[in-house]
């Protein structure tokens, strides 16, 4: 008797141990596989690029942007732009792996699931062909050099990523990497950071556009205020940019002058639920499906109160937005209150026979058309007539936000977003300068306005 019982705990314990290993295979299978299979530390990945010519990437006009070059052992991955696109392709080094398009697209780039096209001894892989237009990321570039910051300019119905640059960069050459990693890597400015969609931001008074849209749906639109200069509530004082006092004040004109009080009053009179909703409407704290990594925007208070609330209305407080998702809150003004997922891989093809193709998908819908068209307007006037100016293009609508968000140990970020032409969008443009000490409208309004310039060709 005494046996059976041992026999049946061996048994169950074996049982236990069986069940436990399955579970954890089909675990590893279903969502761990991948990301093993891509670790840029994954020395298996490189027994595959000795029989495999890596596929060349190219931007969406045919531009070679990464290719391999080279016979038997002198193979190499070379960048003909350098560091235009350290934060887009990223590198492929034998030491230290791969990053960004070159990893996330590692299977397509190495051709697998393919079953012919060999050249010599070796099977050449897909192709990448990217929504970037290098004529525009050249341009943008140079607009940022010498700072720190992003830019991101995208197609507002599609999604499509038009220019993506982030600052400060790095030279993406594996001969690069490997000489001057340890520099790299301890480089207080962290190069290696893509800020366009890694990096998080107070968003500052570019927020103001989500705002206006919970103001548009609670009746404040036509509503006049009487601003002082600074909002108080308790211990929280916040002042206007410049310390200006506006007097008796429209709500829309508020917005065109980015007045501080006002934006802290309807946000303080919305409440914190109505602020927290609005911005998970408009994807805080949403994951992108994007075609890189990208970090999620969010709201770090553990409980918000009212006055934290007053705070996020106007981009600051514990508010984190990437310039991505701005760029995608902008382009979703300009589609009618639609907001696109973003992507740069437009197709994969293997010697021009179409293997996969992007196809456009929403984000989110936060708000009705009506609603964008109010805060469209809004944008508008505030280009015309507001603290936007230096963004304006002749002949043309342009609409945007500025934005100056303010950094306690640092000088203030400068941020602009904005799209054109008003009344058939084609580009939504974000801008933000790390520590530039100016104002959104002095130091971001000019570059937005230059690249939506040399996109429409103006």
């Amino acid at each position: 008797m005494n046996s059976n019982r041992k026999i049946i705990r061996v048994l169950v314990v074996v049982s236990v141990l069986f069940l436990a290993l399955l579970s954890y295979l089909l675990y590893f299978n279903m969502f761990e596989a991948k990301s093993v299979a891509t670790n840029p530390y994954n020395r298996r990945q490189w027994d595959d690029e000795r029989y495999v010519t890596r596929g060349t990437i190219y931007d969406s006009d045919g531009v070679v942007l990464a290719e391999t070059v080279g016979t038997g052992e002198n193979i190499k991955r070379e960048y003909p732009y350098g560091r235009l696109y350290s934060h887009v392709i990223g590198y492929c080094s034998q030491v230290y792996g791969k990053s960004l398009l070159e990893r996330e697209f590692d299977s397509e780039l190495l051709g697998k699931g393919d079953i012919d096209i060999f050249q010599g001894d070796k099977k050449k892989g897909f192709e990448l062909n990217l929504t970037i237009k290098n004529s525009l990321q050249k341009y943008a570039y140079e607009q940022m050099r010498g700072k720190k910051g992003a830019i991101v300019a995208l197609e507002p119905k599609s999604g499509k990523v038009l220019a993506m640059v982030s600052l400060p960069d790095f030279e993406p050459s594996a001969d690069n990497l490997e000489k001057n990693w340890n520099t790299i890597v301890e480089d207080e400015s962290a190069p290696l950071v893509a800020r366009a969609f890694s990096g998080l931001y107070p968003p500052g008074s570019t927020y103001k556009i989500v705002t206006a849209a919970a103001a548009f749906e609670n009746g404040f639109q036509g509503r006049t205020f009487e601003d002082t200069g600074a909002f108080e509530k308790g211990d929280l004082k916040v002042e206007n940019f410049g310390n200006k006092k506006y007097g008796e004040i429209s709500f829309e004109r508020g917005f065109e002058v980015s007045s501080n009080q006002l934006f802290c009053t309807v946000g303080f009179e919305l409440g914190s639920e109505k602020v927290l909703e609005i911005a998970e409407r408009f994807g805080v704290g949403k994951n992108i499906d994007f075609d890189i990594d990208a970090s999620n925007s969010r709201i770090e208070y553990k409980k918000m109160t009212d006055e934290d609330g007053a705070l996020v209305s106007i981009g600051q407080g514990q508010l984190l937005v990437s310039p991505l998702h701005m760029a995608m809150i902008c382009g979703g003004i300009a589609n009618d209150g639609v907001m696109m997922t973003p992507y740069v891989v437009d197709s994969v093809t293997k010697n021009e026979t179409v293997i996969s193709k992007a196809r456009s998908k929403t984000f989110a819908q936060p708000i009705d058309k009506e609603c964008a068209a109010y805060i469209k307007e809004l944008m508008v006037n505030t280009v015309k007539s507001g603290t936007g100016s230096r963004a304006a293009i002749w002949g043309i609508d342009v609409a945007g936000k500025t934005g100056t968000a303010e950094n306690e140990t640092e000088k203030d970020h400068a941020w602009f977003v904005g799209f054109a032409p008003a009344d058939e969008p084609q580009i939504a443009v974000a801008v933000v300068i790390e520590n530039s000490g100016k104002s959104g409208g002095d130091a971001a309004a000019p570059i937005a306005g230059n690249i939506i310039r040399k996109y429409l060709g103006k």
